[in-house]
């Protein structure tokens, strides 16, 4: 089979790299900084501001639009040369879905136990990490753990990794509903999510996207998810997913993604964009470490669509049955 097949297309918007703006990447914030002294607590809060779009999957044509800024206001602001006012920032933060704090500094040196915390995970790995995360979720855990979420494997990752396609394959294997989470929001919200960014923008978006899982997880004691690539920008939405469904991100090299998506026929993501590719690798470096908390990553690079689904199977009946043998069902 044609390794080009493992993706599979989705409705969602936040899986498709974002169309380039004129004037988007370039270089004019860049080009006035380079004539100013530029401060290095906006140039961190520019990268910032910068990084938290790319999670997002937004461009800054978007992003304006949202805010009412100007591309070139938010290209100066990213570049670090832009001294904005808090109202123009709290703006931002609003439309981004995060506190303030997130966009201006660190919040955990506002008190002496942040401060602690912070020294006690500093330099720790990625799985310790992991581990810290998910014992403070069962401390502060206002329900019991689902005693479902390992019969329900959701799949995460960015368009074109092959959720629709494997998902498919692994829920008719285990004999179980195979749920895209993208048609769930469209039967809400009555139209297609693009439609919705459109008409009613990114929160509405949002909204829907958790009304969504949550109609899921209690109408599917077993299933299998795929969910949107944005979800996991959206911390409550993609902490719900985490609570009750074993997660696997399903990765794939950027060209590999953009090569499957296009293969498929949809041209959308090089449609007026010479820079697409960027702007994949950009939305990829920014959600990695956010796909990064999932259960179990599998990589689909490279591979023909039969090895992937029966790599994919494997591990997953492995990982199921090391974690708790006795809830582990066949796969």
């Amino acid at each position: 089979m044609n390794r080009n097949n493992v993706g599979s297309p989705s409705n969602s918007p936040s899986d498709s790299p974002p169309l380039q703006t004129v004037g988007e990447e370039s270089g004019r914030g860049e080009r006035t900084g380079e004539r100013e002294e530029r401060d290095p607590f906006l140039t961190a809060m520019g990268e910032r501001v910068r990084l938290l779009r790319a999670r997002r999957g937004m461009t800054r044509k978007t992003l304006a639009a949202e805010t009412g800024l100007s591309e070139r206001h938010l290209a100066n602001l990213e570049s670090g040369v832009g001294n904005a006012s808090v109202l123009v920032l709290r703006q931002i933060a609003a439309t981004l879905n995060c506190p303030l704090a997130e966009v201006i500094g660190d919040e955990t040196t506002a008190s002496a136990e942040w401060f602690l915390i912070r020294e006690l995970l500093h330099g720790r790995d990625q799985a310790a990490l992991q581990r810290a995360r998910v014992a403070l979720a069962e401390m502060f855990a206002q329900a019991p753990r689902d005693p479902h979420r390992k019969d329900r494997i959701a799949l995460i990752g960015l368009r074109g990794a092959g959720k629709s396609t494997l998902g498919r394959m692994l829920a008719q294997e285990r004999k179980v509903p195979f749920v895209e989470l993208t048609r769930v929001i469209e039967q809400l919200a009555g139209c297609p999510p693009a439609e919705i960014h459109s008409l009613y923008g990114a929160s509405a978006y949002r909204r829907y996207e958790h009304r969504a899982l949550e109609a899921v997880i209690q109408e599917h004691e077993r299933a299998v998810i795929a969910s949107p690539g944005g979800l996991v920008s959206e911390s409550g939405t993609f902490n719900a997913l985490l609570s009750h469904c074993f997660t696997v991100w399903l990765q794939a090299a950027p060209e590999e993604h953009m090569r499957r998506v296009v293969a498929q026929g949809d041209l959308r993501p090089m449609s007026g964009n010479k820079e697409a590719m960027d702007d994949l690798k950009r939305i990829l470096a920014g959600r990695s470490e956010l796909y990064g908390r999932a259960d179990m990553t599998f990589d689909t690079s490279e591979k023909t669509l039969a090895d992937a689904y029966l790599q994919l199977r494997d591990r997953l009946a492995a990982r199921l049955a090391a974690e708790s043998p006795d809830e582990a069902r066949a796969v």
